[in-house]
C-alpha cells in the first residue's frame, strides 16, 4: 500500500477486482472491471472506426503512429457495441505496457487522506465479486451513457460496479477521485489564500493549502457523500432516463427567466419501458 498508488501483481488478480494503469507519465489512470480470463471491462469514449477500444490519449497515440489497435493474442478483444463506451478488452491490451495497480475499497479516513493522489482508493465498502462482474458484463450489453472526463469517466464506471452507488442529479463532479483532485488542486490554492497570507512563510502556506486540498478530496469521496443512491444495474438505464427528464424540466424552467442562456449537458439513455424505478438513500 503506497502514497501514490497500490501495485499488484497479475497473479493476485481475482474476478471482480477494480484495477487501473497511469498513463502518459502519471498526468492520469485509466480505469477497469477485471472480469477473468485475463480480460478487463472498461469504458471509453463511443466506439468509432480504427479507435475501437482505445481511450482518447491512446487512440490519439495510434492515429499518429500508424498502428493497429487490433489484439493478436484474443480475437474477442476489443468487442464494444456501436453507440457503446463499454468494452472488453485483454490485461495486455488495457494496461498497455503500464504497470498494473489495484483500486482500493474500504480504507479508513487517515489511509485516504494520506494518498497523494486521487483515484486510487476510497472509504465506500466494495459489493461482493459476482456482483461486480455482473454489473460490467451487464454495462458491456448495455452501455453507461456518454463519456465524459469530469462528470462519467472510466472510474465513474468502476466505482459503480464495485458499489452500486451513483448520483441521483447531475452535479458536476461526479464519483470519480481522480476527477475530484484535478478541481480540488485550484480551488485549494483559491480558497486557502485568505488563510495563506495570515500562515506566513511557505511551510505554513504548504501546509494549509494542502489541508484544503484533503478536506476537499474527503468529502466528495463515495464513502461520504449523502446524495449517492444504490441503483440496480438493471435499473440502471431508467434511472438515467429520470435523470435527463429532470434536467430537461429544470432547463426549461431557467430559459424561461429573462436574460439567461442555460447550456445542459445529458445522457442519451432512453428510458425503459415498463421499469419501475425506486432509488434507496445510502445510509
Amino acid at each position: 500500500m503506497g502514497l501514490l498508488s497500490h501495485r499488484v501483481e497479475r497473479s493476485e488478480l481475482k474476478p471482480g477486482d477494480h484495477i487501473y494503469t497511469w498513463r502518459a507519465a502519471y498526468s492520469y489512470s485509466h480505469h477497469g472491471i477485471y472480469v477473468g480470463g485475463s480480460k478487463v471491462v472498461h469504458f471509453t469514449t463511443k466506439k468509432e472506426a480504427g479507435t475501437a477500444g482505445l481511450d482518447s490519449a491512446v487512440a490519439m497515440s495510434s492515429l499518429i503512429s500508424g498502428g493497429s489497435p487490433e489484439c493478436p493474442t484474443f480475437p474477442d478483444c476489443g468487442f464494444q457495441l456501436p453507440e457503446s463506451g463499454v468494452i472488453l478488452t485483454c490485461l495486455d491490451c488495457f494496461l498497455r505496457d503500464g504497470s498494473l495497480h489495484g483500486f482500493e475499497y474500504g480504507v479508513p479516513p487517515a489511509v485516504f487522506l494520506a494518498k497523494l493522489r486521487g483515484g486510487t482508493c476510497t472509504t465506500a465498502a466494495s459489493d461482493p465479486p459476482d456482483a461486480v462482474v455482473h454489473r460490467a458484463m451487464y454495462l458491456l450489453q448495455n452501455g453507461f451513457g456518454s463519456y465524459d472526463v469530469f462528470e462519467n469517466n472510466c472510474e465513474d464506471f468502476a466505482l459503480y460496479c464495485k458499489t452500486g452507488l451513483i448520483l441521483p442529479s447531475e452535479a458536476g463532479i461526479g464519483r470519480s477521485g481522480q476527477a475530484a483532485s484535478a478541481v480540488g488542486v485550484p480551488l485549494a490554492a483559491l480558497f486557502s489564500t485568505p488563510f495563506r497570507l495570515m500562515s506566513g512563510g511557505p511551510l505554513g502556506m504548504f501546509a494549509v493549502t494542502a489541508g484544503m486540498y484533503c478536506a476537499g478530496r474527503y468529502i466528495t469521496d463515495i464513502g461520504v457523500r449523502k446524495d449517492v443512491v444504490k441503483i440496480e444495474v438493471e435499473k440502471l438505464s431508467a434511472h438515467l432516463g429520470w435523470r435527463r427528464a429532470k434536467a430537461e424540466e429544470e432547463s426549461v424552467k431557467k430559459q424561461q427567466q429573462p436574460g439567461k442562456v442555460v447550456v445542459t449537458r445529458l445522457l442519451p439513455l432512453k428510458r425503459k419501458r415498463g421499469c419501475d424505478l425506486q432509488l434507496q438513500p445510502v445510509k
